[in-house]
């Protein structure tokens, strides 16, 4: 088991998503950096889509109350463990009553913790991840979170990586045109691929960008959406969608990203720059 002795500002548990239940109006959900999230489970020999626990700028806290293996991937906010600092993108045998917890952000804005086997807590329409109103929404003081028991002839033979920091770091946003980018005038096309500023209205719905592009198009019926849709607002702001974002909507959709983005996009803290990048073939 793993005890929650302090739940950060929006720590959960999350898998790879919800798939089919768009009809119902139920979000995806799941790994917003899918990238760091499958790393985390592949270094411990998880199944990708193993649920883990993501944790919003480093701040959380949890006490292991019996002995696992771990892995943190994602954003660097210098993880410890019983004040000892451990490194990113490795393995490590914890012994029962173990603390993680974390300190100076290094990059990045969301961590990834995955234990052996995954976190075990209950699926709802086919996935563990949480989201208001399936599930619990966010981690709270006192869960005590389940996981797979270590045997003694369990394997510790495994690999540590070291990652690029390209991937938190860089400012372009892979993606392709959405169903409405080409009501666009070659202006507003132009501008569209100019830097942005991601705004302080960013989180698991959705990022708001700061500059405004002008938006002169025609209403349109509502319609799909899904996480790195990008729409446009009446008022010129762009809104990039992410895993937690409503299944339909009715702001033009002018480009659609691709996972890479999406991860990458989700690294992303108030101020940093942005930058779409047309590409045909994702």
């Amino acid at each position: 088991m793993i005890e929650v002795l302090h739940p950060g500002i929006y720590c959960s548990i999350q898998d790879h998503g919800r798939f089919g239940y768009a009809k119902m109006g139920i979000p995806q959900a799941g790994y917003m950096d899918t990238y760091a999230a499958k790393m985390a489970n592949a270094l411990l020999k998880n199944h990708e889509r193993a649920a883990l626990i993501e944790i919003t700028f480093g701040q959380g806290k949890f006490k292991f109350i019996s002995d696992t293996y771990i892995c943190i991937t994602g954003g660097d906010f210098s993880p410890k463990i019983n004040e000892k600092l451990i490194k990113m993108q490795s393995v490590y045998p914890i012994k029962k009553d173990s603390v993680l917890s974390f300190g100076k952000r290094v990059y990045g804005a969301r961590v990834y913790l995955s234990v052996y086997g995954g976190i075990r807590t209950e699926s709802v329409y086919g996935s563990k991840s949480y989201f208001k109103g399936i599930t619990q929404q966010t981690l709270v003081k006192g869960d005590m979170l389940p996981i797979l028991p270590i045997q003694e002839n369990t394997e510790n033979s495994f690999s540590r990586v070291r990652v690029s920091e390209k991937h938190f770091r860089t400012m372009y946003l892979p993606c392709i045109k959405g169903p409405e980018f080409s009501k666009l005038n070659k202006e507003q096309q132009l501008r569209l691929f100019a830097p942005f500023t991601v705004s302080d209205h960013n989180n698991r719905v959705g990022y708001r960008l700061k500059e405004c592009l002008e938006n002169n198009l025609p209403s349109i019926l509502t319609s799909a959406v899904m996480p790195g849709t990008v729409q446009l607002t009446p008022s010129g702001k762009c809104i990039i969608l992410l895993q937690d974002c409503q299944v339909t909507g009715g702001y033009s959709r002018i480009l659609q990203l691709s996972e890479t983005a999406i991860a990458r996009i989700s690294q992303k803290i108030s101020g940093d720059k942005i930058q779409f990048r047309l590409e045909e073939n994702l």
